[in-house]
């Protein structure tokens, strides 16, 4: 049985800032840049992501591209979204479509998303990210502010909240050479 600690060795995973791991799997470095207004970008950058039971959060961030999650093994994994007009909704990755679980996920840039492992070791998701990821295009969120925005939703916003480090601005502080 492959086990979460199989798919960091095997797929050598390092710690995401979101929280679980990840690893580059892909980028379009054959084809010319897509310009944004945040600067050039690879046309699609794609990720190996896995949470697990001992770190079982996607913690709140946003990101400025769309990504196209992919279940791919283990458990299910629940997707919260908040939408930019304030809605919430959630949908759940899985194998079992009976239990109205889903096998891709779209999300378009702009939304703020957090996830958890619904339970079990783990889950292994795939992500196509266009354009490119890239680290100045992502937000963590700080709960103070997120909730301010999206008030109706103060107490999810929290529980999926990870609690900033004094260090960090309002972007991520994760390594920009990944």
């Amino acid at each position: 049985m492959l086990t979460a600690q199989h798919w960091i060795d095997i797929l050598r995973l390092e710690e995401h800032a979101e929280g679980g791991y990840f690893r580059r799997i892909f980028q379009a470095d054959h084809r010319p840049y897509v310009r944004t207004p945040g600067g050039d970008r690879y046309t699609l950058t794609s990720i190996q992501y896995l949470l697990t039971h001992w770190s079982p959060l996607g913690h709140w961030h946003l990101n400025q591209s769309d990504i196209i999650h992919f279940h791919q093994h283990g458990e299910p994994v629940t997707y919260h979204l908040l939408h930019p007009d304030g809605r919430h909704t959630t949908a759940v990755l899985g194998q079992d479509p009976r239990q109205g679980q889903i096998l891709t996920l779209a999300v378009p840039g702009g939304v703020w998303k957090a996830a958890h492992l619904t339970g079990g070791d783990h889950a292994l998701l795939g992500e196509a990210v266009a354009p490119g990821f890239d680290y100045a295009d992502l937000t963590l969120a700080r709960s103070e502010e997120l909730a301010a925005r999206f008030p109706d939703h103060t107490e999810l916003i929290h529980r999926y909240c990870r609690p900033a480090p004094p260090h960090l601005s309002g972007r991520s502080a994760m390594r920009p050479d990944l």
